[in-house]
């Protein structure tokens, strides 16, 4: 995946060369659809709790990246820390 930021004239630009394909086919077709949906300027600023981020990852022994991705897919930024049972609990339970 390709992520460029384009002024709104090279976007413009862009738009036009594509256009100008004899076949543009689904692949550019696609790419025209993105470039209409697409602008810089009307996307939110995002803001990550960069703290719980990197504790998240330090109790994970994981990279902050690895946290981002759970936390994009998901995850709840915060949640009970796990309990831990003694070891032979579940086997007891099970027999």
């Amino acid at each position: 995946m390709w992520c460029v930021r384009l002024s709104d004239a090279g976007r413009d630009a862009l738009r036009e060369l594509i256009r100008a394909q004899p076949e543009p086919g689904p692949a550019l077709t696609a790419v025209l659809e993105a470039l209409d949906l697409s602008r810089w300027d009307d996307l939110p600023e995002a803001s990550l709790p960069w703290e719980r981020v990197s504790e998240l990852a330090a109790a994970q022994h994981i990279d902050e990246a690895d946290v981002v991705w759970d936390l994009a897919a998901g995850m709840p930024p915060r949640s009970a820390p796990p309990t831990r049972r003694p070891p032979g609990t579940a086997a007891r339970r099970a027999a």
